[in-house]
């Protein structure tokens, strides 16, 4: 039997989704195909198509996942409505799951992101409540610029001097 939480079920879906992962590091998502995923993860279709629609339906449910565990490093501070602007806790674990990363950023879903991490109180205070949509977007594309380079390159740095590169573009603010 097939359910939500089955063991059996939950193997499979690592598979695909490391296979998925590993084919996407060298080919583009269009060239990507059921059959190629199933062959190399040693499963048959009907296992991909009950957990997915098609390869599409399985990038947007990877990149949901991602985006979830991104929050939740935050969720704590997104409650109490403060933001401590500790970025090393996002930096580890980009270090930690590099792989999923830059499948993130290769698929293009960086752009569709909606930063909650971004303190809109004080961009309101250091740019008199101007323009912070665009303080925002500036914001949001510049991070993911650090990241996107600080991944082609292998993550050399660690995520204490990553932080410190960010915290050091807003010292003269604080």
């Amino acid at each position: 039997m097939n359910t939500k939480n089955n063991k059996r079920r939950k193997e499979s879906i690592d598979k695909i989704q490391r296979v998925f992962i590993t084919l996407l590091q060298k080919q583009e998502l269009h060239e990507i195909t059921v059959a190629k995923i199933c062959k190399e993860a040693g499963l048959n279709r009907s296992t991909f198509y009950a957990n997915y629609i098609d390869i599409y339906d399985l990038a947007d449910k990877m990149k949901e996942h991602l985006e979830e565990e991104v929050n939740r490093l935050f969720e704590e501070e997104v409650a109490k409505g403060f933001n401590s602007n500790d970025y090393l806790k996002l930096f580890r674990h980009i270090k930690e799951n590099q792989l999923f990363y830059r499948t993130y950023f290769k698929l293009g879903y960086d752009n569709n992101y909606r930063i909650k991490l971004y303190d809109t109180h004080q961009a309101e205070r250091h740019f008199d409540n101007q323009y912070i949509d665009y303080h925002i977007e500036f914001f949001k594309c510049g991070l993911n610029a650090v990241i996107k380079k600080w991944l082609a390159k292998g993550c050399l740095e660690s995520p204490e001097e990553m932080y410190e590169i960010i915290q050091s573009e807003y010292r003269s603010r604080t």
